[in-house]
């Protein structure tokens, strides 16, 4: 038995990530100087919008 076409898997991969990891985010907003490791808690960040390219 086959698989209908529109059930197949993508091989070009996930596609473009809209928002950022929670350490991509911890690492731009230090860039930023918008987070302070010391003071600042890991949970809760803001979202951070993944920049184009």
């Amino acid at each position: 038995m086959s698989l209908d076409r529109s059930l197949k898997i993508s091989t070009t991969g996930a596609g473009k990530r809209s928002v950022l990891t929670r350490e991509e985010r911890i690492n731009k907003l230090s860039a930023d100087k918008k987070f302070d490791p010391k003071k600042d808690k890991v949970l809760g960040l803001a979202k951070t919008l993944a920049g184009k390219g």
